[in-house]
């Protein structure tokens, strides 16, 4: 099972549509796709349907209630538009995790210990993170093995990106193992000397983290929204699903250099 998260500190700059792209793409290619959606907001769940107001279960449910077996965690599952991707969604009370973590033990490896179980089950876990470094994001990144870090190409983007990285270098200290990320520059528009210009400081600031893509703009990632449908469903040929095309390619190589392991579940410390 791969895990991967999408996450940064700022919002607005594509991590949804990422995560549910390459979904899309995974699935297609016969894979089985697990989406945890930690973000209180709960656009990928709203994506799918799902009112993350009315929700009975949801990921809160993996912090208020640990799972100790995979039927604990199955419990969580909705089901979504394609039939190879399952979704655990949000709920709005996610928002009350960072207050009731705070003087508990344990509580960034809730995610690690939940998709442990579901080693065998899965092909891929994307994972969709809140734009907040808190116990959300922090069992994100705790549970992933490869972090994609979308940055909308304009410059107010790229200093929050800054913040993230010194997150991402404050986590790695507390990982049994390096957190391997990439940074991938999301609504680019080469029509514009702003764009252009973030496009090129990204590279040259980040030339080792820099995805091997680049995300247009493309409309058409709003029309899939409102169908609560991949875009490589609704229309694989556009120009924003063929870069994620050759992301999710070069993401898969550079797969095959890492051995499959479980999420980690203690703490190095």
């Amino acid at each position: 099972m791969h895990i991967w998260a999408v996450a940064n500190q700022k919002g607005g700059v594509g991590k949804t549509t990422t995560v549910v792209t390459l979904a899309g793409l995974l699935a297609d290619q016969g894979h089985d796709v697990l989406l945890l959606d930690l973000d209180p907001h709960g656009s990928l769940t709203s994506y799918f349907g799902y009112d993350p107001d009315a929700l009975e279960l949801s990921a809160y449910d993996l912090f208020d209630q640990p799972a100790t077996s995979a039927e604990q965690v199955e419990r969580l599952f909705l089901e979504t538009s394609h039939d190879r991707i399952t979704l655990i969604p949000a709920s709005s009370a996610m928002a009350t995790l960072e207050r009731k973590s705070i003087g508990s033990g344990g509580m960034g490896l809730m995610v690690s210990r939940a998709l442990a179980h579901l080693w065998d089950r899965y092909d891929y876990v994307l994972i969709d993170s809140p734009p907040v470094l808190g116990v959300l994001m922090v069992n994100a990144l705790a549970a992933c093995r490869r972090l994609i870090v979308p940055v909308q190409t304009e410059f107010l983007a790229i200093k929050g990106l800054e913040r993230m990285v010194r997150t991402l270098s404050m986590i790695n200290h507390a990982r049994s193992e390096k957190l391997q990320y990439h940074i991938l520059p999301t609504f680019f528009d080469r029509r514009t000397q702003a764009s252009m210009q973030s496009l090129r400081v990204i590279k040259q600031t980040y030339p080792d983290q820099i995805a091997h893509a680049v995300i247009p703009v493309d409309t058409k990632f709003r029309n899939s929204s409102a169908a609560g449908v991949v875009p490589s469903v609704m229309d694989p040929s556009t120009h924003g699903v063929r870069a994620y095309q050759m992301l999710l390619r070069w993401l898969q190589q550079l797969d095959q250099l890492l051995k499959p392991q479980p999420p980690q579940t203690s703490s190095k410390r």
